[in-house]
């Protein structure tokens, strides 16, 4: 039986099982937010965690709007305390099935992650002011309990020109975790993915920094105009504490982060289109000496239609990264200290109100070709030294409830790791790495 043969019968299997779920006339889900609003997670998200307008602006507003009673203090007409009544917890679970179109050497196929991820967030208002989201989660890869996502924010309001000025402050750990738009690497497409399944070998840096600490300030003008600026600073996780001789990939004094956006709504119709970038230095080894120079500059676009039946929803998001790696190539051995890489992603997705939703999403990855960063590897190297790669994800979601998510998903390449056929010099063809996946997320 040949592998496309297997994975139709396996994606008809699985298709078969999620759709047999049968959906229930009324909905609801209340995980913390939700418990903090008194509203349905529809309010704010087409599917989570893809955001709707008012759920952009609960964010931008600090986590703080409530629709439940508080505990409240107040001296001189000042509140100097107001509590949620009951401590505002989430609970996330999710847990899969991978299959790949031919097997990995050494490695078993059909694999199951039970849990992929355990998530317990602390989210919502701490202050009038002052919100929190905060993820701690167990993953399977790692098989520990660690911090995960974070932004905690102050918000206020004021006005110019007699419109409103809305300004913020956020403390967060990752480039883009603040952002408000599904077209970032933190929120974008497709929310989900396998855990053990191959995956291209490089990507940007706006799309992997992880174990920083970011401080930055924003601004929403007239509900039009949003601009930010942040700086990053390396935080050890599982590591020396401070950073040392034997850290790696260490930013060098701060990493400044930019955003830029445009927003506008019409009738049932709406527009962002915007631009990020962020210039880090980074040690690869150590916290001295030569750095690797990074620039990323950004550009997105999302667009939305709501109707009475669903919506329709795309995104564009191009990085265009610029390295100079004089530290990396220190002891000679490249052609050039300079190279580039590129991250082309697009989607367009369908959102019924029935609880169901179809998205197909196309991404490439391009570059310089160099044998040093892109070395031969079986499965996981590229003979070429070229780091090309590009394909579609296509994705059907069920959601029966507005807190639980059945997603089935196929991955399919074109290109991987420079090559269609024979990419890394070991007789693997991109096609091989198709994936079958299949992802229960839970959220109460």
């Amino acid at each position: 039986m040949n592998n496309i043969y297997k994975t139709k019968i396996q994606f008809i299997a699985i298709a078969a099982l999620i759709l047999s779920f049968i959906i229930p006339e009324e909905a609801s889900a209340i995980p913390s937010f939700s418990r903090q609003t008194n509203l349905p997670c529809s309010t704010c998200h087409y599917k989570f965690p893809e955001l709707k307008p008012f759920g952009r602006l609960f964010k931008l507003n600090g986590y703080t709007m409530t629709g439940v009673a508080s505990i409240k203090s107040a001296n001189n007409d000042k509140i100097n305390l107001q509590l949620l009544k009951s401590l505002p917890i989430s609970v996330s679970f999710q847990t899969s099935y991978t299959s790949v179109a031919s097997k990995v050497p050494d490695n078993q196929n059909n694999t199951f992650e039970f849990p992929q991820e355990l998530g317990i967030y602390f989210a919502g208002e701490i202050t009038p002011h002052i919100g929190a989201f905060i993820q701690i989660s167990y993953e399977d890869q790692e098989g520990s309990i660690g911090l995960d996502m974070t932004d905690i924010r102050y918000a206020n309001h004021t006005s110019i020109d007699n419109k409103d000025l809305l300004y913020g402050v956020s403390l967060n750990n990752s480039p883009t975790m603040q952002d408000v738009w599904g077209t970032v690497p933190m929120w974008s497409y497709p929310f989900v993915g396998s855990g053990t399944a191959p995956t291209p070998m490089i990507s940007t840096m706006l799309e992997s920094m992880m174990n920083v600490l970011g401080f930055g300030t924003y601004v929403l003008y007239d509900n039009f105009i949003y601009a930010e600026v942040s700086a990053y600073r390396s935080v050890v996780q599982g590591g020396p504490i401070p950073p040392n001789a034997s850290s790696s990939n260490t930013i060098s004094a701060l990493a400044p982060y930019w955003r830029l956006a445009l927003q506008h709504q019409w009738e049932n119709q709406y527009i962002e289109v915007g631009t990020y970038g962020m210039a880090p230095q980074i040690f690869p080894s150590g916290i001295t000496g030569k750095k690797d120079n990074y620039t990323d500059f950004a550009l997105d676009a999302q667009y939305e239609n709501s109707f009475n039946n669903g919506s329709l929803i795309t995104h564009f998001n191009y990085i265009y990264e610029k390295r100079n790696l004089n530290a990396t190539y220190a002891s000679g051995g490249s052609a050039s200290l300079s190279n580039t890489l590129n991250s082309l992603k697009v989607d367009a997705g369908y959102n019924s109100n029935a609880g169901y939703s179809f998205t197909v999403g196309y991404f490439n990855i391009n570059g310089d070709a160099d044998n040093k960063l892109y070395a031969p590897a079986q499965v996981e190297g590229s003979v070429s030294g070229s780091p090309n790669s590009n394909g579609f994800t296509l994705q059907a979601t069920l959601a029966p409830w507005l807190n639980t998510q059945f997603s089935l998903q196929y991955v399919l390449y074109n290109k991987f790791n420079g090559s269609s056929d024979n990419y890394d010099g070991n007789g693997r063809n991109a096609s091989d790495n198709n994936t079958l996946y299949a992802n229960v997320w839970l959220m109460f």
